[in-house]
């Protein structure tokens, strides 16, 4: 939800009683600090902070100048200046300075992306209390994650927007769907699992947990919520147009207990 979502959100879905998020990969170290503030003022109930840890890529100037030379009859069709697009990559991963800034508000999630970060990082972050999430897209990676101290797995399905968790392989053929991976993730862990990929309703919600999931993780639903800050380039469906914007603190097309964002 990183670009699509602030504390907003986040407020909306722990005030409703479910897990509120707060996507961190793209703010920077003033940025998360000002949205940690806000959600710590707008609610009493537990909420998670979000991060990533993979590796940044090199940047490779030859490789930026291509795309960029690619999308210029856009740029100008739509009048927009290729200049104030900052170059090298758009996320940062977990660091010394995020942990101290978790140390700092002690949320009761912290969540993570493409496995976790170092192992004395990942130490201060429990000192404060936190409990760990990351997110698994085989059996492989949940076994990892569980050895190396996650308190509970995100089992993500190759349906899960945006992009998917993969870490210990580039091969993308051992993805699976949600609700074929979350039973077998179930089966090869000995702590809490959390469905994800695909989860936009109330009966996609029970039939994550008749699996065995201990609850889910919803994204894609929520991006046309009125707490989203989902761009206007991405318009309504057609019998969307028209009706008032869903809010986050609703229930998803009927009640979706342990439901979220």
């Amino acid at each position: 939800m990183a670009g699509s979502q602030g504390s907003a959100m986040a407020v909306a879905v722990s005030n409703a009683g479910g897990l509120g998020s707060l996507p961190c990969a793209m703010l920077t170290l003033d940025g998360m600090r000002s949205e940690l503030t806000a959600v710590s003022a707008q609610t009493a109930r537990p909420f998670n902070v979000n991060f990533f840890c993979h590796t940044n890529p090199i940047p490779n100037a030859k490789r930026e100048a291509a795309w960029r030379a690619a999308l210029l009859p856009y740029y100008r069709a739509y009048e927009i200046d290729p200049d104030a697009i900052p170059a090298g990559p758009g996320r940062s991963p977990f660091n010394a300075d995020a942990a101290e800034l978790v140390a700092e508000f002690k949320p009761a999630v912290v969540s993570f992306h493409f496995g976790l970060p170092s192992a004395e990082l990942l130490a201060r972050v429990k000192a404060g209390g936190s409990r760990i999430l990351s997110s698994a897209t085989t059996v492989a990676e949940a076994q990892w994650l569980e050895a190396r101290g996650a308190d509970a797995i995100i089992a993500q399905g190759l349906e899960a927007g945006g992009h998917r968790g993969h870490f210990l392989s580039d091969d993308l053929t051992t993805q699976t769907g949600t609700l074929a991976l979350v039973p077998q993730i179930v089966q090869a862990v000995g702590i809490p699992v959390i469905a994800a990929g695909g989860i936009a309703d109330a009966k996609s919600v029970a039939a994550a947990i008749a699996l065995g999931a201990a609850g889910v993780q919803v994204g894609t639903a929520y991006l046309l919520c009125a707490e989203a800050t989902t761009s206007a380039v991405h318009p309504r469906s057609p019998q969307e147009r028209g009706r008032p914007a869903h809010r986050a603190d609703q229930p998803l097309l009927g009640p979706a207990p342990r439901a979220a964002s």
